[in-house]
């Protein structure tokens, strides 16, 4: 019997040039694949979106986002356009940078919005940073259980090893990545990738789905308390000077 498809989009979140971000991605996608199990009852089907080609402007529609459910009702062209393309998808990768402790103000923009389209889909976030981006996926995971998604329990933090990595990112250089091997920069990170897609996966294909749904209330109170956490701990840091004060893409 033929599998049904999982559509999973894999979200490039910076929209600055020069950039690492789509080669990041990349290397997210030849890792899952690289780690993939064939042991689902779905089939996933991957495929990028590139905010910075997606191009929207601030967030400029008439009406609040949860009270439409029907695409049609969006004022704006773009707005509807978006809606379909995020109608598609049953899942979300989102590969995210930080600036500044936080995620970049496009991913914001795009996920603001809509409401409904995003709601009860499960996601995954990888953060990447001079220390990982901590601090940006804690807020990013914050969002998205706001608007009902279903974040994995785990997420990703990819830490620039050097100064000069963190640089050679920042300005849009090759960074020689390699998802199919586990030598070079977060080679030893494929299977932390490869664990977190499959929890993603079993929350596309089994009754975890409803479960966590029913139960995001619970799961947003958790991001919440995990958030303060880190805030609490980085603001200790920051008092003996060891705080990361800009960590760039």
């Amino acid at each position: 019997m033929a599998k049904g498809v999982a559509r999973i989009a894999v979200v490039i979140c910076s929209s600055r040039k020069p950039r690492a971000n789509p080669q990041i991605a990349n290397f997210v996608l030849e890792a899952i694949e690289s780690t993939y199990q064939d042991r689902w009852s779905l089939e996933p089907s991957l495929k990028v979106i590139d905010l910075a080609e997606r191009n929207l402007p601030f967030f400029d529609e008439p009406d609040v986002p949860s009270q439409i459910h029907d695409y049609t009702k969006y004022a704006h062209a773009h707005t509807r356009e978006w809606s379909k393309e995020v109608q598609s998808y049953d899942g979300f990768i989102f590969v995210c940078p930080q600036y500044n402790w936080g995620y970049p103000a496009v991913l914001k923009n795009a996920i603001d919005y809509l409401y409904n389209e995003w709601k009860g889909k499960p996601a995954m976030i990888v953060s990447y940073g001079g220390h990982g981006g901590g601090r940006a996926a804690a807020q990013l995971r914050q969002v998205l259980c706001g608007i009902h998604m279903i974040p994995t329990k785990k997420h990703v933090e990819l830490a620039f090893p050097t100064r000069s990595a963190l640089l050679d990112a920042a300005y849009g250089k090759d960074l020689g990545l390699d998802g199919f091997s586990s030598k070079g920069i977060w080679g030893s990170q494929r299977k932390e990738i490869g664990d977190t897609f499959a929890e993603m996966m079993d929350l596309l294909c089994s009754n975890k789905v409803g479960k966590a749904f029913k139960s995001a209330a619970v799961t947003f109170g958790m991001a919440k308390q995990e958030f303060r956490k880190k805030f609490k701990k980085s603001s200790g840091e920051h008092a003996s000077g060891r705080g990361e004060a800009r960590s760039e893409e």
